[in-house]
């Protein structure tokens, strides 16, 4: 199983992106991603903004679930309180354990924002935060 996971800032803008593969069930971590899905996905995130848009005007909890289909892919979104968007794009129905993910990431994500150098919708480049959300897919994904 593959993964691909964005955080999408107020201005619909990527404010952090990775990819990582599943750690559970004796996999290596390695997004193995067919080589004419990888540019796509990107794309099949920001489709789902538009959708993502809808639903969380409707529902009243922050992990909004599966909310987009493409193919044989999901995707699944968490928005914090500041409107930031969690996007994960995957291919198994698993709904606990990416909320437990994005749980954490979101966490991470707060602390983040307590950096006095840090601004709203500004790019994450910190590998602190890389190494976190990677621990995080591991641990549950």
């Amino acid at each position: 199983m593959s993964f691909y996971f964005a955080i999408i800032g107020t201005k619909d803008n990527p404010i952090y992106e990775c990819e990582f593969g599943t750690s559970k069930q004796g996999g290596d971590g390695i997004a193995r991603w067919p080589e004419d899905q990888r540019p796509m996905n990107q794309f099949i995130l920001h489709s789902a903004l538009d959708i993502v848009e809808e639903v969380q005007w409707v529902q009243r909890e922050l992990y909004l679930k599966t909310v987009d289909r493409f193919n044989n892919l999901m995707v699944s979104c968490f928005l914090s309180a500041g409107n930031i968007k969690f996007l994960l794009l995957h291919d198994t129905k698993i709904e606990d354990p990416i909320r437990q993910f994005f749980t954490d990431v979101h966490e991470v994500y707060i602390k983040t924002l307590m950096n006095p150098f840090y601004e709203v919708d500004m790019r994450i480049t910190s590998m602190v935060f890389d190494a976190r959300v990677r621990a995080a897919a591991k641990k549950y994904l």
